[in-house]
């Protein structure tokens, strides 16, 4: 069975519950076999047996993607792999539509997930039909994490289509690392459309017995009659396509796995290579040199049962199943903090190396530095005025600080200072060329990958207390309501007069009466007074308060989702407890003025260089999810008014009833808003010509940009560029606007990458927490219903979960739609021969108990539904 689209099979142990993994590979007297997966089974052409032939179609050639793209013939896109059934890839359509689906890991051709690659359609009868019934929903690509930080609060976002199908579907991130409104999230996985393949229901003979079959098509099926997409009209049809040609290999080609021997020991392969397997199924299994293997891997393999190993892809020939990898190093043991986290930078192509000689000589070299007389001449002396900073406990790259000033006719001067990192990052320095190059600080739960060297992000650049600083400013002459009566911007240099965190300035606002003692808060510079900075707080939040309502007036959405934090031990650096992070009124205040910095640097830069602005845009929802989104709401009986993000906004957040669970219903739509939403990017404003392209759809404004995070962003670095030619304080930037949409493109990768690795360290704490302190039981609420599983938003932690019917201990199950809403009755055994079986009916908003429980597996866990009460 020597199969052309065998793919390399999951391991045992890492199939979700209630799905088989299929066997070993087998040995056919070809090259080894992977198991095909059902889904390849159906479109392969087999190959003569035994005789090596190409699995694979060789590329296109250059020229002829070129011809065929401009003819029309041939498409472009992003390749996206279902993480938890690996045979399914997509591309989005260009239109909008329904996405391109690639059926198979042969005509996915090599290409791995994130590609930027070509495809050709195939013919009319190879079209994918599509049922209505909700039997088969996964007609779009399970989506990375897409809604733009923009739009959400300090929430997390969930297992998304980078996720693997090992890691658990968890909803939460490292430390909250942003204050301003993008607030490190983009979401969302389609997880009402992620259907299971056929899974056996064990109890079959009971269920007869009980009259409820395993799923019943219903009346109201409206679906297709025929099988023959030929004979369809299109909204029943998804095109297929297959990939010609990898036009950009943004996969890193490195992965985390395993190391086993071949199976066959009396092949020639035996004695020269092992088979690397990836634990991210995506990715697939690759030859390795038993050089490179650890010295008694042959005669022990059993003691690298459980080692992690970090493998490079190097080669995939057009004639094998397999690739070829090479391997970089073991990491240790699977299911350990260290080891998993360097995998999962390593896989993601984060930089974690210390910075070079080069990079470091950039630096100030005499230290204690201290600024120059000729430097604070050109300045804006605020050193005496009372500016703080807001930031989590536990920040040390202090970016952004405050000020507000009550003038003597009443009204506010209101200042927002950021760290002068252009000052010592150098345009085409070799430390510029390096934070160029890494694009974002990457924060972990348990660390931060930096940007730039410590020296700059905690000390030379960090806002600091009581240590003269360079910033740059933006100042508003601002009325008591929020109303802007000027504006200026310009190179400041600063000395603040406190560190305050998120839970001091909270405190204030909410005891504003209170008077505070030296022991309650940080030390305070002897030059201000605790009662001015208290006054300032409260100052400040009254104005954001205007802001943000008239913001919210003015048609600006938000999506906030739950995001879980973590206490560690200060030892061990193991999850202790983990607490689902409160967004308060304090982050509130500091995200309204990073907010206002952002929009206001955007209208200078792009005024002063409309060729070589660096902006964000952030574009409207993806249409075809959009309308599968508004019929479901439909279905369901949910009136949402999707017709802008205002609109939409103000839905979310008319109540959903008074009941206590009315968050809890709030949550799940918010993870279904999501769903739509696309990322947020940066670009330059001479690459784009149409000006309506500039807007950002969830802050619903014209132009906006990021300035206030120049420690951990390298765009906000160019944007400080910008902003100090266009105040004459600094020649033109060097970089054309071809080269400004390079570094744009670059820091869009790199943002989607750490945002990827936020989460999977995120997951891979609450991992090890629910290994260590479960079983976890909390609430639960349906946020999706398919015909054999639904999935569960797990209202304690925020993390999301798909529960399996053939999991549990039913008699039976049985799904329909009633009108157009799927609906599961689940039959449970009873707990004594003479007890009724109890029917517990499952559909969108339902609320169940869960127990969340380790599988015994390295990083596994499954939720399990707890038994319904039988009164």
């Amino acid at each position: 069975m020597n199969n052309s689209d065998s793919r390399i099979n999951p391991r045992q142990l890492g199939t979700p519950r209630g799905i088989k993994a299929d066997s070993e590979f087998l040995f056919t007297g070809g090259p080894y076999a992977a198991v095909p997966t059902s889904g390849d089974r159906k479109n392969l052409n087999k190959p003569t047996r035994g005789r090596k032939k190409s699995i694979f179609e060789a590329y296109m050639l250059k020229e002829d993607v070129s011809a065929g793209l401009k003819r029309g013939e041939l498409i472009q896109g992003p390749l996206r792999i279902n993480p938890k059934k690996y045979h399914e890839a997509f591309i989005p359509s260009p239109d909008g539509t329904r996405d391109i689906f690639i059926d198979g890991v042969v005509a996915r051709n090599r290409a791995l997930n994130g590609d930027i690659v070509i495809v050709k359609l195939l013919p009319k009868e190879q079209w994918k039909v599509i049922k209505p019934d909700g039997s088969d929903k996964e007609t779009e690509a399970t989506h990375e994490s897409d809604v733009p930080e923009d739009m959400l609060g300090t929430c997390i976002p969930q297992e998304t289509a980078k996720g693997d199908a090992e890691s658990p579907d968890v909803i939460i991130e490292a430390q909250f690392d942003d204050n301003d409104a993008e607030h490190g999230q983009d979401l969302l996985k389609d997880t009402l459309t992620d259907d299971i393949k056929k899974l056996s229901l064990d109890t079959g003979e009971k269920v007869k017995a009980v009259g409820i079959g395993g799923v019943h098509r219903t009346k109201q099926d409206d679906g297709p009659t025929t099988n023959d997409p030929r004979l369809l009209p299109d909204k029943f049809l998804q095109r297929t396509a297959k990939v010609v040609y990898i036009l950009e290999k943004k996969h890193s080609r490195a992965a985390t796995g395993f190391i086993k021997l071949l199976a066959d020991k009396n092949s020639e392969l035996f004695k020269r290579c092992a088979m690397f397997s990836p634990v991210d199924h995506r990715v697939p299994r690759a030859y390795v040199s038993l050089t490179d293997c650890p010295p008694d891997f042959v005669t022990r393999p059993e003691d690298y049962s459980n080692m992690l190993f970090i493998c490079r892809i190097v080669d995939w020939k057009e004639d094998s199943n397999f690739a070829t990898g090479q391997l970089a190093k073991s990491l240790g043991q699977a299911g350990e903090i260290e080891p998993e986290t360097e995998g999962i930078l390593t896989e993601y192509g984060v930089d974690f190396s210390d910075f070079s000689p080069k990079a470091l000589e950039c630096l100030p070299q005499s230290l204690p530095w201290v600024i120059s007389p000729g430097e604070l001449a050109k300045r804006r002396d605020l050193r005496k005025e009372c500016i703080f900073t807001i930031d989590p406990s536990t920040a040390k790259d202090l970016d952004d600080a405050l000020s507000c000033k009550q003038l003597p006719d009443g009204n506010f001067e209101v200042g927002v200072h950021i760290a002068d990192v252009s000052y010592f990052v150098l345009e085409e320095t070799a430390l510029d060329k390096v934070a160029g190059e890494r694009a974002t600080s990457v924060y972990l739960v348990q660390k931060v990958i930096p940007m730039l060297p410590k020296l700059l992000c905690e000390e030379l650049c960090s806002l600091n207390p009581m240590q003269d600083r360079l910033t740059f400013s933006v100042m508003w002459k601002v009325t008591p309501e929020g109303k802007i009566l000027d504006e200026w911007f310009g190179r400041t240099v600063i000395c603040s007069c406190v560190k305050l965190s998120y839970d001091h300035a909270q405190s204030m606002i909410e005891s504003p009466g209170k008077v505070f003692s030296p022991e309650e808060l940080p030390p305070v510079s002897p030059q201000h007074s605790i009662a001015e900075i208290q006054q300032a707080v409260l100052n400040l939040h009254r104005i954001a308060q205007h802001l943000r309502k008239q913001r919210f007036i003015d048609g600006a959405l938000r999506l906030d989702q739950l995001k879980l934090s973590f206490t560690l031990d200060q030892e061990s650096g193991m999850p202790q407890g983990c607490y689902i992070y409160q967004y308060r009124d304090s982050n509130k205040l500091v995200e309204e003025f990073m907010l206002l910095a952002n929009m206001a640097v955007a209208h200078q830069i792009y005024h002063s260089f409309p060729e070589q602005a660096l902006l964000r845009r952030h574009p409207p929802p993806q249409t075809k999810l959009l309308k599968d989104l508004m019929e479901f709401c439909n279905e369901v009986g949910l009136d949402i008014d999707f017709s802008s993000a205002g609109t939409l906004h103000k839905s979310l957040n008319e109540t959903f009833g008074a009941d206590k669970y009315s968050e809890a219903r709030k949550e799940v739509l918010t993870n279904m808003f999501s769903r739509p939403m696309q990322m947020a990017l940066y670009f330059c404003t001479g690459v784009l010509e149409d000006e309506t392209l500039f807007r950002h759809y969830a802050l619903n404004v014209p132009f906006y940009t990021h300035f206030t995070s120049p420690i951990r962003r390298y765009a906000d670095i160019i944007v400080h560029r910008l902003l100090s030619a266009s105040l004459g304080a600094s020649s033109p930037i060097k970089m054309e606007k071809e080269a400004i949409q390079r570094q744009a493109d670059h820091c869009n990768d790199r943002k989607m990458a750490s945002k990827r690795v936020q989460e999977l360290s995120a997951d891979l704490f609450f991992a090890i927490f629910v290994r260590e302190c479960g079983p976890l039981e909390s609430e639960a609420m349906v946020m999706g219903v398919l015909n054999e599983a639904f999935d569960v938003l797990v209202l304690k932690f925020g993390v999301q979960k798909r529960i399996y019917c053939n999991a549990l201990p039913l008699l039976g199950f049985h799904f329909q739609k009633v009108g157009r809403k799927p609906e599961l009755t689940l039959m449970w055994e009873p707990e004594k021969p003479e007890q009724e079986s109890v029917p517990q009916v499952i559909t969108i908003f339902t609320l169940v108990e869960v127990m969340l429980t380790s599988d015994g597996v390295p990083l596994k866990y499954s939720a399990l539904l707890k038994r319904p009460n039988s009164e």
